[in-house]
């Protein structure tokens, strides 16, 4: 039987309050709670990276991440970088998307790299990003993209 009570969340710098199920996915909150459709829903079992966004920083799969845990942090979505984030910058400079589709979670997981690592190189870079799938295989762009983000 479902257990829903009020959950205060604070995303992109505002403090939402929801009524859910404790164990509900983070990814539906915002995305059918709050509006947030930035987000995307890939796989629902963490392997695909689209539904990534940052708990206090951190990148995590929005999917498998309870409602009940991202409560006590600090939420980022792709739209709380503001659209002038550096890699996001970077991103539209070198065409990186071209379906687009899985691109918010490869944002949000760059941007969480460039945080502990302001200068990855080249296998760091493949090992931080190698749980984003990217089905239209724009790889090279996007490691292009970090290394431009990094520098600027």
């Amino acid at each position: 039987m479902p257990k829903v009570r009020r959950y205060q969340l604070r995303v992109n710098g505002t403090t939402h309050n929801v009524n859910v199920d404790g164990d509900t996915p983070l990814l539906w909150v915002l995305r059918d709670h709050l509006g947030l459709k930035g987000t995307k829903y890939g796989c629902g079992v963490s392997q695909c990276g689209a539904c990534t966004v940052h708990l206090d920083g951190r990148a995590v799969r929005s999917c498998v991440t309870d409602v009940a845990l991202a409560a006590l942090s600090e939420v980022t979505t792709i739209e709380g970088l503001g659209g002038d984030h550096p890699v996001q910058e970077a991103w539209r400079d070198l065409k990186v998307p071209q379906c687009g589709y899985c691109q918010p979670g490869q944002i949000m997981s760059a941007t969480a790299l460039l945080k502990e690592n302001s200068n990855p190189d080249d296998g760091e870079i493949d090992r931080a990003m190698s749980l984003n799938i990217c089905r239209c295989g724009t790889y090279p762009r996007i490691r292009a993209a970090i290394h431009k983000a990094a520098n600027s």
